[in-house]
């Protein structure tokens, strides 16, 4: 353990050394790529340094039981039973951070928001998802950039995108893909009744070229006319963007922005994902099975969240977690949440490891 610790402690000496060299300075996209690797290895080097004055100090304390000095023993007697509990805690952490992460985990995304069954409550709905998502971002210092709008009627939104950009991004938001569920009284209802709404998030990991196995010849590029809900606009240029994939015949199109620029770049991604996804069931066939889980399905038809407004609760399906605090989560306080399904999705990943070793 100590070995792997060692090891990654020098890959972030070696990256901390290339930061401050002019080459990379001055080239933006490698320097932002290494400043996150940077941020991810520092967490680990933190560790590593915290683990080895721990055994360190243990082997001094050892030594010192050896000595003739009764009042020295006794102090290494007690250092020892301090230190020895701290190593099992530190070892288990170290143990959940030595995990393989997915390669998505550190990427950037693109979050769509969108209404769903509801009505107009429902891009109400949307519109508090959305919020509760910038309060989060706002809170971990990760910048965001509305690429297209659709307000609902009465308020909120029919639909959102906006890019997100941090460290470790996809690895936090992944697991919000999906249905997410509201049940309250609703402003617009004079009765007084509980109505039940919903709205659908998708979490898409921004991919560079080089992280898909994608040639630019296998690529084809169609660019068409979009034109905006209800008539309110009408594209007269061609900014809608659809990409196909030759050799497997997938296609992805963008007309969510009224950049074609913009647009290339989304429909890019989304067909970035589609393929990787290809990719990756090909090659993880065999443990995808083994390794089935909820967490992280993103599939838009499952309900993987409730927001009871009535008994202030939070039900997150896939893993049965039940938080009283809705008051508080949907002012941001995504944290506990996320946290508990990624302590869920490790246990997973460990089980798995258990049963193929």
């Amino acid at each position: 353990m100590l070995k792997k610790l060692e090891s990654i402690h020098n890959k972030f000496l070696h990256t901390q050394e290339l930061l401050s060299d002019p080459e990379v300075v001055s080239n933006m996209k490698k320097f932002t790529k290494l400043n996150k690797e940077y941020k991810e290895l520092k967490s680990f080097s933190d560790v590593y340094q915290e683990y080895k004055t721990l055994l360190d100090n243990i082997d001094n304390a050892t030594e010192m039981l050896a000595d003739d000095d009764k009042e020295m023993k006794e102090m290494a007697q007690m250092e020892l039973s301090e230190l020895k509990p701290k190593v099992a805690e530190i070892e288990e952490k170290i143990k959940i951070m030595l995990i393989p992460k997915d390669p998505e985990d550190s990427k950037d995304v693109v979050l769509e928001i969108r209404s769903g069954t509801g009505g107009d409550e429902a891009s109400i709905f949307a519109g508090d998802l959305y919020r509760m998502y910038n309060k989060f971002f706002e809170s971990k210092g990760w910048k965001t950039e509305v690429v297209d709008v659709n307000e609902g009627t009465v308020g909120g939104y029919n639909k959102i995108v906006i890019e997100v950009y941090g460290t470790d991004i996809y690895g936090n938001l992944k697991f919000e893909s999906g249905a997410h569920r509201v049940q309250r009284v609703p402003k617009t209802e004079s009765q007084g009744r509980v109505h039940t709404s919903a709205a659908t998030v998708a979490v898409i990991p921004k991919f560079e070229v080089e992280d898909i196995d994608i040639k630019k010849d296998d690529l084809k590029v169609d660019t068409f006319r979009a034109s905006g809900a209800g008539g309110q606009h009408v594209n007269k240029t061609e900014s809608g963007v659809r990409f196909t994939h030759l050799p497997t015949g997938i296609a992805a199109e963008s007309t969510d922005s009224r950049s074609q620029h913009k647009n290339r770049e989304i429909a890019l991604q989304r067909l970035y994902v589609k393929v990787r996804e290809v990719q990756k069931e090909k090659i993880y066939s065999e443990q995808k099975e083994q390794r089935k889980s909820l967490v992280g399905s993103g599939d838009r038809s499952d309900k993987i969240r409730t927001y009871n407004y009535p008994q202030n609760r939070v039900t997150d399906h896939r893993i049965g977690l039940t938080l009283y605090k809705l008051d508080t989560i949907i002012e941001g306080d995504l944290g506990q949440v996320i946290e508990a399904l990624q302590v869920y999705e490790n246990a997973e990943k460990m089980k798995s490891e258990d049963s193929l070793s």
